[in-house]
């Protein structure tokens, strides 16, 4: 069993940057795909991130290109999405997943899900 925590969250105007970080417990990530993914109030969630095990191979929503990055740090089990040039349509709880590959990652195939942490973008 892999528990994930998010930190990292809160209150930015728009343009700002944030940095989300998910911690492990449980059980080592490093075999596993993890990926980000977010849900705005009255929406479903949706797909932000991926990242491979080996941290070599990493897969974007077209909404955030460009502007995100996802790395992980398997010697602290640890997995970070840093956010630059935020808007307003940023604003959502973002989740941390982890999945058998980055494939199932994509589809919203998930084994664990964090709490999420709530990012708030002004304008």
């Amino acid at each position: 069993q892999v528990q994930l925590a998010e930190s990292g969250g809160g209150l930015v105007q728009a343009g700002g940057s944030l940095r989300l970080s998910c911690a492990a417990s449980g059980r080592t990530i490093s075999s596993a795909a993890m990926g980000w993914f977010r849900q705005a109030p009255g929406e479903g969630r949706e797909f932000v991130a991926v990242i491979s095990a080996s941290g070599a191979g990493t897969y974007y929503a077209d909404s955030v290109k460009g502007r995100f990055t996802i790395s992980r740090d398997n010697a602290k089990n640890t997995l970070r999405l840093e956010m630059n040039s935020l808007k307003p349509e940023d604003t959502a709880v973002y989740y941390c997943a982890q999945g058998k590959s980055t494939t199932a990652v994509r589809f919203y195939q998930v084994d664990y899900w964090g709490q999420g942490t709530q990012v708030t973008v002004s304008s």
